[in-house]
C-alpha cells in the first residue's frame, strides 16, 4: 500500500523557496529540496514528477500573494499601471531567485496570468490594442524583471559603482562621472524614475 500523501504543495513549495533564497537558482534541485524536507529524493518524486513541476509550485507559492485587483478606475492610466507594477515588484524583490522562474513559467502561473490580465485591462481601457498592447505589456514585465535583477546583482550602492567611479577619467570620463552621481541615487528613486521614463514613452 502506498504511504499517505502527507506533504502539502504549500509545504513543498515553501521548502523549495527556502533553498532558492539561500542557495540561488543553481542550488535548486530535487535532491536539495528533499534534504530541506528531511526526506529522500526518491520519496519526493511521490509528490512532484520532476524539477519543472517543482519550479511551477515555487512560482505560484511566491507570487500567489500579489494583489491582482484593478486599481481605482478614476486614477490616470499611468498611475493605475504604476500601482500594478509596484505590487509585482514588492513581491518579487523579496525572492529575487524566483524572477527567472516567473518568466519561464508565466504561462502556467495563475498569479502571473491574473496580474497580466488586470494590466491588459488598464491598457485596453486606455486605447492600447493589437501589437501596441503586446509591446506595452512586455515592456512593463521586462522592466520589472530587469530592474530587479540589476538592483540585486549590481546595486548602485554596491562595490561596482565605486569601482566605476574610480576609472581613469581620460579613458572613461562619462562612465566615471555617471557612477559618482549614481552613488546618491537610492533603490526606490532608481526604480520609479526609470518606470516613469518608460510610462511616458508608452502611448496607445
Amino acid at each position: 500500500m502506498p504511504r499517505p500523501r502527507s506533504l502539502t504543495p504549500d509545504r513543498l513549495a515553501s521548502a523549495a523557496l527556502a533553498v532558492l533564497d539561500r542557495d540561488g537558482l543553481a542550488g535548486l534541485s530535487m535532491r536539495t529540496v528533499a534534504k530541506e524536507l528531511g526526506m529522500s529524493t526518491m520519496a519526493l518524486y511521490r509528490y512532484v514528477a520532476d524539477r519543472e513541476e517543482l519550479e511551477r509550485l515555487v512560482v505560484e507559492f511566491a507570487l500567489g500573494t500579489i494583489d491582482t485587483g484593478a486599481p481605482p478606475a478614476d486614477l490616470p492610466w499611468r498611475e493605475r499601471v504604476e500601482v500594478m507594477v509596484r505590487r509585482l515588484r514588492d513581491t518579487l524583490r523579496t525572492h529575487p531567485s524566483v524572477i527567472p522562474l516567473s518568466v519561464a513559467h508565466r504561462h502556467h502561473s495563475r498569479a502571473v496570468l491574473r496580474w497580466s490580465e488586470t494590466v491588459l485591462g488598464i491598457l485596453t481601457d486606455t486605447g492600447f490594442a493589437g501589437e501596441r498592447r503586446v509591446v506595452a505589456l512586455r515592456s512593463l514585465v521586462a522592466y520589472v524583471n530587469g530592474a530587479l535583477q540589476l538592483a540585486w546583482l549590481g546595486s548602485l550602492s554596491g562595490a561596482g559603482t565605486v569601482a566605476i567611479s574610480a576609472l581613469d577619467p581620460e579613458e572613461f570620463p562619462l562612465m566615471a562621472a555617471t557612477a559618482r552621481s549614481a552613488q546618491g541615487v537610492d533603490a526606490e528613486r532608481e526604480f520609479f524614475s526609470g518606470l516613469a521614463v518608460l510610462l511616458r514613452g508608452l502611448e496607445p
